[in-house]
């Protein structure tokens, strides 16, 4: 399983074989059965994980009503860097969609990490701007499309989410009611 992280890591030819073992020794793989909770609202996090296997969403609840944020699937890493980087309360919920394997590592495990590799730093800050950039993506669409666009957007960009992910979390991840996702997608297919 830690075949898919040192492809991943290899992408970055900032770093040489010893770096890449070095950060894949220091992570664990767990594995998580589905509906497991990873992350909840309130709680400070420490850890990050890779995903090996499996399909893991996050969400808030507003007004008791779960509003989903984002998918993460095979070579992504999913982080609340807020909890993660300031120690503050996270403020939203991470869950396994379905049976997932994941490395886990921690700040304190990254930050030794970089002492002895400061190459590594490079490495986060590198992740860290395509993350940024793809929040930024996603934001955009929200804003600027309505939700057969968004729906359209999805079809193009993650189309695999549509087997693996509830319809009524992606009617969500949207903005809409599951039946009117419904109608979207008849639209959309025709």
């Amino acid at each position: 399983m830690t075949d898919a992280l040192r492809k991943f890591l290899s992408a970055f030819p900032a770093l040489d074989r010893q770096e890449i073992e070095a950060v894949i020794d220091s992570m664990e793989i767990e594995t998580y059965a589905k509906g497991t909770l990873l992350l909840r609202e309130g709680e400070i996090t420490s850890r990050c994980y890779f995903i090996l296997k499996g399909c893991i969403r996050e969400y808030q609840l507003l007004d008791g009503v779960e509003k989903n944020i984002a998918f993460f699937t095979e070579h992504q890493a999913v982080i609340s860097y807020t909890s993660y980087l300031e120690r503050a309360p996270s403020q939203h919920y991470y869950a396994c969609l379905e049976d997932c394997v994941v490395l886990v590592g921690t700040r304190e495990q990254e930050q030794a990490l970089h002492k002895l590799y400061p190459r590594l730093e490079f490495l986060t800050q590198t992740i860290l701007q395509k993350d940024y950039q793809q929040v930024q993506r996603q934001l955009a669409v929200m804003i600027r499309y309505g939700p057969e666009e968004r729906y359209e957007h999805l079809l193009t960009t993650r189309p695999e989410l549509l087997q693996r992910v509830p319809l009524h979390h992606l009617a969500s991840f949207i903005g809409v009611t599951p039946e009117s996702f419904s109608r979207i997608r008849k639209r959309v297919s025709r």
